[in-house]
């Protein structure tokens, strides 16, 4: 029998009983809650172009104000709930967030827009969290699933609300409003959900299954904060496999959130679809969440049980490489069929990298989970960046772009090949911390 203060060593997605599994699924709706507050422009983007009159380099520059200063408060957030807990950091940041998404329509040229763009990218440090939290309440035989399903499920949000806000803002005009006004409106929904689960998550998780970080006790606390274990951020990032990590999540998660940015003005470009339907194509992409995040994670789980963590590494460098292909068949495309089969294809290698890439992050050091998971987090919003960099020239498609991404991210693939990510030593320390009758 499980107790009810100790992380679990199974997952039982239909169950809600115990904090743990009331943990786990506030924590990934809340998460799916944040992609409509971080991504809900970005199925409006044409409306918003012709309001504002944006140019093709000035929306590159909005897509990459939204994922740039994730950069920087996923490196804060993920030492925050090491020292305040994941329930007050989560709170937090839901509340300070969904001010700049409800206030974006009084953006009324470029700048202003460009702006709070930028501060709404705070939002995507919920990710960091969102991984901490489900790896405080998991065991490690099961943290890499668990972590995988509660991202996979949130990033879901990315999908979703790409077919939700058109929809939602087509039903704003449907009142008399103009595009220029309905768009604006549209985002006071995304921000009013925040703050519902801003409340929610306040009053119905806790830190750790034996309580709250004020409350716990040295054995609730230890396993997950560095704060308590001493250990420096310089300490924990001393570690060429979170540099490795963090490289990986630059090419998969990076590449996820700059397809959400771009996939639906893509498909409204290229192939002359409407914005509804653009968005409907461009949510296939999300909704891959479903599933294929959750998929990389169980099958690293299972890697590791077998060959160890440098069996994870040859899986994560696997489907990188097959993403990457992916990527460059779908530059390639030269109808819309075409591109949404290569697009499904790279998504499914994609969304299982990221999976594979947090089934290991808690292992690297279980003392330090908050902070390594702020790093290779923040890799995956510079990868982001960088690609956005593409995506604002003048002189570069956005098939040529993502065929470069594509080559980039093949190569990063290769090269984690070469990195040792074996360490017994912390996985079996971690493995301590867990009572015999519950690794059975």
């Amino acid at each position: 029998m499980i107790s009810q203060n100790k992380p679990l060593t199974s997952l039982n997605v239909l169950s809600f009983s115990g904090i743990q599994m009331r943990t786990f699924h506030i924590t990934w709706v809340t998460f799916f809650v944040c992609f409509f507050g971080w991504f809900g422009l970005a199925p409006l983007m044409p409306a918003i172009r012709a309001d504002l009159g944006l140019t093709k380099p000035q929306v590159g520059n909005t897509i990459i104000a939204a994922v740039s200063a994730t950069i920087f408060a996923r490196l804060i957030i993920g030492r925050l709930c090491d020292t305040w807990g994941p329930r007050k950091t989560y709170t937090a940041l839901l509340v300070v967030g969904s001010l700049p998404v409800m206030l974006v329509g009084l953006a009324h040229d470029y700048t202003s827009f460009l702006l709070f763009r930028l501060a709404i990218g705070i939002i995507g440090a919920s990710f960091v969290i969102t991984q901490y939290h489900t790896s405080a309440m998991f065991a490690p035989n099961i943290k890499g699933t668990a972590n995988a399903v509660a991202g996979g499920w949130g990033n879901l949000g990315g999908g979703v609300t790409q077919l939700i806000m058109p929809l939602i803002m087509t039903t704003i005009v449907g009142f008399g409003y103009v595009k220029g006004d309905a768009w604006r409106l549209a985002m006071i929904v995304p921000g009013v959900l925040m703050l519902v689960m801003a409340y929610v998550y306040y009053t119905y998780t806790k830190d750790t299954p034996a309580g709250n970080f004020q409350s716990a006790g040295p054995d609730g606390i230890e396993q997950t904060s560095s704060a308590k274990s001493g250990i420096s951020f310089w300490k924990a990032c001393a570690d060429i496999r979170v540099w490795g990590l963090a490289l990986a999540y630059a090419g998969c998660f990076g590449m996820e959130i700059t397809f959400d940015g771009v996939a639906a003005l893509y498909f409204f470009d290229n192939f002359h679809v409407s914005m509804t339907e653009a968005g409907f194509w461009a949510m296939l992409f999300g909704f891959m969440n479903l599933f294929a995040r959750a998929l990389g994670g169980i099958l690293a789980d299972r890697v590791g049980r077998t060959y160890g963590m440098r069996g994870k590494g040859w899986l994560l460098g696997g489907l990188l490489l097959l993403e990457g292909v992916g990527v460059i068949l779908f530059a390639q495309s030269g109808n819309l069929p075409i591109a949404i089969a290569s697009m499904l294809s790279f998504a499914l290698f994609l969304k299982m990298a990221n999976g594979s890439t947090y089934a290991i992050v808690p292992f690297v050091n279980p003392k330090a989970v908050g902070v390594i998971s702020g790093v290779v987090g923040a890799g995956g919003n510079l990868g982001g960046m960088l690609m956005g960099f593409l995506f604002k020239s003048e002189t570069i498609t956005y098939a040529q772009a993502f065929g470069y991404i594509g080559i980039a991210v093949a190569s990063v693939g290769a090269l984690l090949f070469l990195i040792n990510f074996n360490e017994k030593t912390q996985v079996a320390d971690e493995l301590e911390l867990v009572p015999i009758a519950e690794r059975a």
